[in-house]
């Protein structure tokens, strides 16, 4: 249990009936006139929905204790996917709910954070960019801009973004996680 007073980005809360609330943003705010409160700015951790509360000052909230352990992909297993802690060795099957977007990146021997709440794994957290190889993309013609410039690349993953025309079969790229764009070319 905690107080608002005690509030910090990035806590993690237990509200509406168990589910897990992640704080963004708070602000203690006290006005002239009557009490002071604490407008929060929450992301729910598995929805990843957000939303504005207020609660009065002092009120006692109940914190979850969030494990988040970097992690190594080894491999597919069915639908699942095991990572291994660095530290211990122990392996983690992670379905693929789980995993979310984050399997369109996922290397074998990629390092995530994975995200723990009483042995529940809530999510994986991939860095912000990953090196990647393009597997195959058509040559790009000069004077094809019909498309903006950009053509669809197979990643070695099996994912598919839009690359610029310059870039060919055999590259490695730098791609971001969070939306799957094209950041560059990754100098050997």
């Amino acid at each position: 249990m905690a107080s608002t007073n005690d509030l910090k980005n990035g806590m993690v809360l237990k509200l509406d009936g168990g589910q897990l609330w992640s704080v963004v943003e708070f602000q203690h705010v006290k006005p002239g006139k009557g009490p002071a409160f604490v407008r929060t700015k929450l992301k729910n951790v598995l929805s990843g929905k957000v939303v504005d509360k207020t609660f009065n000052a002092g009120v006692k909230v109940e914190t979850a204790t969030v494990d988040r352990r970097d992690m190594q992909f080894s491999y597919m297993d069915g639908e699942y996917f095991v990572f291994m802690d660095m530290q211990t060795y122990d392996q983690l099957m992670v379905s693929r709910k789980a995993v979310g977007d984050a399997a369109n990146f996922l290397l074998e021997g990629f390092t995530a954070t994975v995200a723990t709440h009483e042995g529940e794994v809530l999510y994986v957290e991939l860095p912000a960019a990953v090196e990647l190889t393009i597997e195959h993309t058509d040559p790009g013609v000069q004077g094809d801009r019909s498309t903006g410039g950009t053509k669809p690349a197979k990643l070695e993953t099996g994912y598919e973004i839009q690359v610029p025309l310059f870039v060919t079969t055999g590259e490695k790229i730098k791609v971001d996680t969070r939306t799957g764009d094209y950041l560059g070319r990754v100098n050997s």
